[in-house]
């Protein structure tokens, strides 16, 4: 009887963590389009579940009205304390600096040691440069797409203010999105 219950525990177990593992594989399939079709709060449920995947501990998403600025807030593996601002808006609209302004006066308010603002759309010129100055981490677009497809967080910090392209990279943009 005992070997049956120790069989049957494994055989449960091990259909539990292929579940689980199939669930975080689906979880990083969602393409940008189905980003742009989720709510605020789902949104920032994603940014919070990226941050637990990259091994970011206490991790919770503190979004809402009197958020004082911040959506996200946790622990980057290496222990310095971070705090997230989400902004899901469509791929044609920019960021404008005050955004970031914002988010630094959270990162004072919340004493943390990292800032990271991570949006659907791009930032614009005046508004990536002010990010970079301060260390403020600019998750934009496509380091978005490359977040949620497998690049950890700490790895985005290597390209901050960079990625936005060239020219004929903003030409695209412009014609695909319409601004």
């Amino acid at each position: 009887m005992g070997w049956w219950l120790w069989r049957t525990n494994r055989i449960v177990r091990a259909r539990d963590h292929r579940w689980r593992q199939d669930e975080e594989v689906k979880a990083g399939r969602r393409t940008l389009a189905e980003v742009d079709a989720m709510t605020g709060t789902e949104f920032e449920e994603l940014i919070a579940g990226l941050c637990r995947r990259d091994g970011c501990t206490e991790v919770r998403r503190v979004g809402g009205s009197h958020d004082n600025g911040a959506d996200v807030l946790g622990r980057l593996p290496d222990g310095r304390t971070m705090v997230v601002q989400c902004k899901r808006y469509a791929p044609s609209s920019t960021i404008a600096s005050r955004e970031l302004r914002d988010l630094l006066g959270a990162k004072v308010h919340f004493q943390a040691d990292v800032a990271v603002f991570v949006t659907t759309t791009r930032f614009s010129r005046p508004s990536e440069k002010f990010a970079v100055e301060p260390g403020i981490l600019a998750v934009h677009r496509d380091h978005l797409g490359l977040w949620n497809n497998g690049a950890s967080l700490l790895s985005l910090s290597g390209v901050n203010g960079q990625g936005q392209g060239d020219s004929r990279h903003r030409a695209r943009w412009k014609q695909a999105y319409g601004k």
